[in-house]
């Protein structure tokens, strides 16, 4: 499947600010199963952004603007085609467990299993894991899918209830939260499992069938989780929408969680609040954007601070 992203930010600030420093992680992936054949970023106020892998390999456009702007604007356009992926089996041998504990006992997956900023275990985690019955199954891949079945039955998806920076008790206490949510605490369940696990951020062509519909949102970026098993490689998990990652999923980053992999993580300096607005289109077919085609926007920032500052600018995962 080829596939036309569309991802737009605009940032509004309510007084002149200076010194915009951002980096930007909006470039499909070109491996395994799916090549980024095209990538273009244009930014307003103009500058000429410098683009890096990070240490996760991980496309990252940088770029500065040091004059006084009050909005700062971002368009983000992809062509990526994606492959299927071969069927997951119903299940794996029994003794998997114990290749798995082989495999991890090298250091090689040290990364996805220790706890991270945003997938850590706490009291509230550990009542959850009783409560939906995580634990080693008779294999990996059984023990994943009840996982991420179980979260998406006792989770309710509702955007905006939590904000960027919420840790997983949050979304735990109350029983509802986004994408950015569902994939922090299926990261936190499996990792406690001795299962590499790591977050992975892109888009999804949502779809609607009779039997199932996509309950995330679908303008706005979307994440997922993927875990190693043996046999199979890094396999991908949508606990928001109870699927296994297949061909509707365009991977753009991946990391230890959300921290790693933020589609825009900013700085500026001036004494102003911001406002955020993101709109993002996958089509299989490029479709024009209606030229008043509106962008959401949502308070990201309170009152004005008292004396300049630095101030982060990140977009939450719906």
């Amino acid at each position: 499947m080829i596939y036309q992203t569309r991802h737009i930010t605009r940032y509004n600030y309510s007084a002149p600010i200076r010194e915009s420093i951002m980096e930007v992680r909006m470039q499909p992936r070109s491996d395994r199963n799916q090549r980024c054949t095209e990538f273009n970023l244009k930014v307003r106020p103009h500058t000429r952004p410098t683009c890096y892998h990070d240490y996760q390999g991980n496309v990252v456009h940088h770029f500065d603007i040091p004059g006084q702007h009050d909005q700062l604007f971002l368009l983000a356009e992809a062509t990526v085609e994606v492959d299927t992926l071969p069927l997951l089996p119903e299940a794996l041998p029994p003794d998997t467990w114990n290749e798995l504990d082989r495999l991890t006992a090298g250091g090689d997956f040290w990364d996805t299993l220790q706890p991270s900023l945003f997938a850590r275990p706490t009291p509230l985690l550990e009542e959850l894991a009783g409560e939906l019955g995580v634990e080693r199954g008779i294999d990996p891949l059984s023990t994943l899918l009840h996982i991420n079945r179980s979260l998406y039955v006792a989770f309710k998806y509702v955007p905006q209830s939590t904000t960027v920076d919420s840790a997983i008790d949050e979304a735990i206490a109350e029983r509802r939260g986004v994408c950015q949510d569902f994939s922090h605490i299926m990261i936190a369940l499996v990792r406690r499992l001795g299962v590499p696990c790591r977050y992975v951020s892109g888009y999804l062509y949502h779809q609607r069938k009779d039997d199932h519909h996509d309950r995330s949102e679908e303008d706005a970026s979307h994440a997922w989780i993927e875990a190693y098993l043996p046999g199979l490689g890094w396999r991908g998990f949508d606990p928001t929408n109870n699927l296994i990652a297949d061909q509707r999923h365009i991977r753009v980053a991946e990391g230890r969680d959300y921290a790693d992999v933020p589609p825009t993580r900013g700085v500026f300096k001036g004494q102003a609040s911001s406002q955020l607005g993101v709109s993002v289109r996958v089509s299989p077919t490029y479709v024009p954007m209606d030229a008043e085609e509106k962008v959401l926007m949502t308070a990201v920032a309170a009152a004005p601070p008292p004396r300049p500052i630095r101030i982060d600018q990140q977009q939450q995962q719906q």
